[in-house]
């Protein structure tokens, strides 16, 4: 993996933890304010609601990563994709595909775009 690739994978590995999810400031941090979730459920989320939803959801959630993979589409842009399965309270919620663009500004990468697709 280039240096760009192990960032990126770094970065989406950390959204999916406890300790970033459950925080508005960290979010804050990796989302860009101009940030869109087309969501598994169909609706549309921008940075605004991911800050007031995801911290105040209490749910004991792992997600098992597959399949990631990330595509340089410029020095400043990238494509990640990658399948996951949700476990909600030590149960199998969904599996998923999901798909991100990153986007450096200033120094950090940030999340522009998120899609994530039911498939189980």
């Amino acid at each position: 993996m280039t240096d760009i690739e192990q960032k990126i994978y770094a970065l989406e590995m950390s959204l999916l933890t406890p300790e970033v999810r459950s925080s508005a400031a960290k979010l804050d941090e990796l989302l860009s304010d101009d940030f869109i979730e087309f969501g598994s459920s169909g609706l549309v989320y921008d940075k605004k609601h991911i800050l007031e939803r995801l911290p105040s959801n209490t749910d004991s959630v792992v997600y098992k990563v597959e399949d990631f993979n990330v595509k340089i589409l410029s020095e400043d842009c990238a494509l990640a994709t990658f399948k996951t399965e949700k476990i909600v309270n030590d149960v199998l919620n969904s599996t998923s595909l999901r798909s991100s663009i990153w986007k450096k500004e200033s120094e950090n990468w940030r999340m522009f775009f998120h899609q994530g697709t039911h498939i189980k």
